[in-house]
């Protein structure tokens, strides 16, 4: 008989992650409090992070020519990927990541749609909670009228200025939230598979899967309704445009990370059909 684990290497990664769902569907009915705590946590650590992120930009652009933008940018997206790793780390919850862990438990009939809406609900509720904590606060201070404000304000032009080019417009949006939640939980695979053991190492493929989506200007759904909170406090906002934006965001997260990790993963690493033929075939 072949070796299994050769042939289904993510078993340990499918297991981890039911595991973690487990503690999530529970949570989310009897702890929904707490649930919702630790969501609006990720919230904040997204909004706290995306703003440094703009922040540095901001900086490396008042030093000089293009080049120094171009630092910039790299920079304040690698410091950005910091943001997955304080979320994972602090224990709390964000929305892109779940959507992978309740797809795996629906491939696998460990949960049921009721319940995993339920888990994705209040999870994005809680990181909108936490995302309108930092809009409050930004907007109580001058940080939204500064250099960075400035950078804010250009990212919510471009996030909405896809509409402007019509179908290829939401098209390309599509596109690029499919890809940032794939590089998400491609970054949160490497962390449960149990291949890798030192912290140090998850850490680095977290930083690297955010790093690869903020420079190459993936869309990011939370991120996103936290920039747009910001935004809409401080220097105003049309929401039809920004609720239609987060729509289609959510939607591609969805096929990234839930359908193309979750789903993907889940079928790759389901050795029932193969368990039941071998058992067949030994048997005569």
């Amino acid at each position: 008989m072949s070796d299994q684990s050769a042939l289904f290497p993510g078993k340990q990664f499918i297991s981890t992650v039911l595991d973690a769902l487990e503690t999530k569907t529970a949570m989310s009915g009897g702890l929904a409090r707490v649930y919702l705590m630790r969501a609006a946590m990720a919230g904040i650590i997204i909004g706290i992070m995306y703003l440094t992120n703009f922040a540095v930009i901001a900086a490396f652009e008042s030093a000089g020519d293009g080049s120094f933008v171009n630092i910039g940018k790299i920079l304040g997206a690698m410091i950005f990927g910091f943001a997955l790793v304080f979320i994972y780390y602090s224990k709390s919850e964000l929305l892109t990541s779940n959507m992978m862990i309740v797809t795996i438990g629906l491939y696998w009939k460990r949960t049921t749609p009721l319940r995993s809406l339920r888990v994705l609900a209040m999870c994005y509720g809680g990181n909108i909670i936490g995302g309108l904590a930092v809009a409050i606060l930004v907007a109580g201070s001058t940080m939204a009228s500064g250099a960075m404000g400035a950078q804010l304000d250009a990212s919510v032009e471009h996030k909405l200025a896809y509409f402007d080019q019509g179908w290829a417009g939401m098209s390309d949006l599509f596109v690029r939230a499919i890809l940032c939640n794939f590089m998400i939980n491609l970054g949160m695979l490497l962390v449960y598979n149990g291949v890798i053991k030192e912290d140090l190492t998850k850490a680095i493929a977290m930083i690297m899967s955010v790093f690869v989506f903020a420079f190459v200007g993936f869309e990011h759904s939370v991120a996103n309704t936290v920039v747009f909170s910001v935004a809409a406090l401080t220097h105003g906002l049309d929401w039809g445009l920004a609720l239609a934006q987060l729509a289609i965001v959510l939607v591609g997260n969805f096929v990234g990370g839930g359908l193309l990790i979750g789903w993907y993963y889940a079928y790759a690493n389901d050795d029932r059909k193969y368990l039941r033929r071998q058992a067949a075939r030994d048997g005569r």
